[in-house]
């Protein structure tokens, strides 16, 4: 698992930067009707796409919630005062304080199915009736464009996807959420190029395959092998899904 703190300095650059976080925050923001006032971003990382709320929508006030110290630094530099330190398995709120609540690329890095329906379920407590929850499901498969890094890497280790979307949906439902619908975004700046998935393998972007493990230099070494060592792949396009609380 990577260290988010450590991730903090080089997050956005390393991820698509301004593209990639505008074509997040339109998806999540297509789902709030109007009316909506105070949104709660769980896991909001460096605040680049929460402030994006916050400037994309008149009216709407933001708040962002996120457990690593450096990732909520730079998040409270983006957005003063509004920014919490927490994890999101315990939020610091009463329940039916927020009108939307989201969580992007948060779900698939739970350790856990439980930490997964934990974090629904607190999304869901501090969400005021006829609210809306949304959040990306399916991350990991998103990555897999059909591409040639792809093949190499098919026959690693796989880690269960815990942000299936059947699997969200059902912790949805189970804490009273009801479908409200879903949608697709481009990771733009993301596809990945040979080298940049060998520069991923070494840092352990990969939590099956542990950094200077044998299996780990043997994926880098076929890696190395492909032609086009700096040419991006496609981007991911990833999904989100949304729910609202029933009045």
């Amino acid at each position: 698992m990577l260290d988010y703190d450590k991730e903090a300095e080089r997050y956005d650059a390393s991820r698509g930067g301004e593209p990639r976080a505008a074509a997040a925050a339109q998806a999540v923001l297509g789902f709030l009707p109007d009316g909506t006032r105070r949104l709660l971003d769980v896991a909001c990382g460096t605040g680049i796409v929460t402030r994006r709320f916050a400037a994309d929508r008149d009216g709407l006030s933001v708040t962002g919630v996120d457990l690593a110290p450096a990732m909520a630094r730079r998040a409270a530099a983006r957005l003063p005062g509004a920014v919490v330190l927490a994890d999101s398995r315990r939020l610091p709120f009463p329940g039916g304080r927020f009108d939307a609540v989201s969580s992007v690329w948060l779900l698939h890095l739970a350790g856990t199915d439980e930490d997964v329906r934990t974090i629904v379920g607190e999304c869901a407590r501090v969400l005021r009736p006829g609210g809306i929850y949304v959040t990306t499901v399916d991350k990991a498969a998103a990555h897999n464009v059909g591409s040639d890094i792809d093949a190499v890497m098919s026959s690693r280790p796989h880690r269960p996807a815990r942000d299936a979307a059947d699997l969200v949906a059902s912790y949805a439902l189970g804490h009273g959420l009801v479908p409200a619908g879903g949608a697709r975004f481009t990771g733009h700046g993301q596809g990945r190029s040979p080298r940049r998935t060998v520069a991923d393998l070494r840092r352990g972007w990969f939590v099956t395959l542990p950094p200077g493990g044998a299996l780990a230099d043997g994926f880098a070494a076929s890696l190395a092998a492909l032609p086009d060592q700096d040419r991006p792949r496609p981007d991911p396009v990833f999904t989100v899904r949304a729910f609202r609380k029933p009045e």
